[in-house]
């Protein structure tokens, strides 16, 4: 397994934790050279201050900095880079980037631009996967016009979800209920996903009810090896949002990982897929599960996959995009359980709106089997440009109850004072009865905020504190006992609220 591909000094296309994290990665790998590339806003950042070089992109505006896909390609032909990471989001997924990179004689870091390109078309990727043999969720073919799909609405049933052909992450989503709703959505997400894409096509999908977000990550190299290293349960979510992820999932069965292991990895093949990559599908209560998008990049939330399977994703990234050929599937076994939250600017007591400024106080929680990605310190301007993520703070256990515990203790030790976060809904949904139980789907979040005093449920409590009981007794000598809270609620839920308050 010799590397044939010479990587000496890596651009990172990206900023943020997930800049600094690419950069961490680089330095184990023999000390491979790093360039940071950065906007006016992001002169202080964390991730200019530890690469080997910098360079200047731009404005504060996405689109004159970390989208200006000529001013990233001088940069690093600037800096003499041999190589670009793309990190995610931002030009993580152009394909034309990608072919920049190449054409530049640069070496990407990432899948091919044909697989970005045929995956990036959600209409083309159904159809890919249908010929794969791998199940959709039913819907309608590409290129209908709105006569057309109000006609398909009928035959597919209510409810049903009017989704942007060339996106994600929520942009250009509509659920539709009744007929009634159909034209009104159908004209939003137009404007939407014309908006966020440039491309206003739009496609009907069947709603699954009661859906859980399950998506296995996948690694594939140049030498036609393809391999699994299981699931992320991704199903914590606010408007089609991530905020919560773990692995394994509650939900899963041996047989039904071994499937959609399987299915993730013809999915995978069906585009000739290098790199890493994640096939995500949503499962009906039933457990018959549907192809839902392939993320052709790195996911926010590997890490929680890196912690159960000791595989670092981005290391191998770097190795696989040098020519080197992977070793056998069999070699990774899963140990123990990881849990991630994303930790971002947002005020979960006003409709978690972005909230901007400078990080006054910053105090890392640390300890047995926490870790922290982070792009953030003590002094550092959040900006409204772009996206509200501050950090990823990552717990892992021998079991999941562990996990938890370690989490519920981090949460509390984390501090970020200066501007709002969401550290306050992390800490009431690991106290949730609901929540320990593995109780959810993606509408929990809906149901969880409007309904605060679930936890009060005496039938709920029960269920959790059995299962996380019988759960520690088979993997420990000993139990873990939980205590009832007192009735008077002392979390930072409200503690944190009015203390922060006072700060104004």
């Amino acid at each position: 397994m010799v590397d044939t591909t010479l990587i000496r000094k890596v651009l990172i296309a990206n900023r943020g934790e997930i800049a600094v994290r690419v950069i961490r990665a680089c330095r184990e790998l023999g000390g491979i050279e790093t360039v940071a590339v950065y906007s006016e806003a992001d002169r202080e950042a964390l991730h200019v201050r530890y690469a080997t070089e910098a360079h200047p992109i731009g404005p504060p505006a996405p689109r004159e900095s970390y989208l200006d896909i000529e001013r990233i390609i001088a940069a690093a032909l600037a800096s003499g880079a041999d190589a670009v990471h793309p990190g995610y989001g931002f030009l993580s997924e152009r394909a034309e980037f990608a072919q920049a990179v190449i054409d530049a004689g640069l070496t990407w870091i990432g899948p091919t631009p044909d697989a970005i390109s045929k995956m990036g078309d959600k209409l083309a990727a159904r159809e890919i996967m249908q010929k794969a043999g791998v199940p959709v969720v039913p819907g309608t073919e590409p290129g209908l016009n709105d006569g057309a799909l109000r006609h398909a609405a009928e035959k597919i049933g209510y409810p049903l979800m009017v989704k942007a052909a060339a996106g994600g992450g929520g942009k250009g989503m509509r659920v539709v209920r009744e007929p009634d709703g159909l034209e009104s959505a159908l004209a939003a997400a137009h404007r939407e996903a014309e908006a966020a894409f440039g491309d206003g096509t739009v496609y009907l999908e069947k709603m699954i009810e009661g859906a859980r977000h399950i998506e296995f990550q996948i690694l594939a190299d140049q030498h036609g090896s393809t391999i699994h290293l299981g699931e992320r349960e991704c199903s914590i979510q606010r408007r089609h949002q991530k905020l919560f992820e773990e692995a394994p999932s509650t939900f899963m069965t041996d047989d039904l990982r071994t499937e959609m292991g399987q299915a993730a990895i013809r999915a995978a093949q069906a585009v000739d897929y290098v790199n890493a990559g994640t096939i995500e599908f949503l499962v009906d209560p039933d457990r018959n599960f549907y192809f839902l998008e392939m993320n052709t990049r790195l996911q926010v939330e590997h890490p929680v996959t890196e912690l159960v399977t000791g595989v670092d994703l981005v290391k191998e990234q770097i190795r696989i995009a040098r020519g080197r050929k992977m070793g056998p599937e069999g070699n990774i076994t899963p140990n123990g359980w990881a849990v991630e939250c994303r930790i971002n600017a947002e005020d979960p007591y006003n409709n978690f709106l972005p909230s901007v400024g400078q990080v006054t106080v910053h105090i890392a929680p640390t300890g047995p089997g926490i870790r922290l990605d982070s792009g953030i310190y003590a002094g550092y301007e959040v900006s409204p440009y772009y996206d509200s993520m501050l950090s990823k703070l990552i717990a892992w256990g021998e079991t999941r109850g562990e996990a938890l515990l370690r989490m519920r203790r981090a949460l509390y030790e984390y501090k970020i004072m200066g501007l709002r976060t969401n550290l306050p809904f992390h800490q009431k949904l690991v106290d949730s009865t609901r929540f320990q139980a593995g109780r959810y789907d993606t509408s929990f979040v809906d149901g969880f905020m409007v309904d605060s005093d679930e936890d009060q449920n005496p039938e709920l409590r029960e269920v959790a504190a059995i299962v996380a009981t019988l759960v520690e007794h088979q993997q420990r000598q000993h139990a873990s006992q939980i205590v009832a809270r007192p009735k008077r609620d002392v979390s930072n839920w409200k503690w944190m609220g009015r203390w922060e308050r006072m700060q104004r």
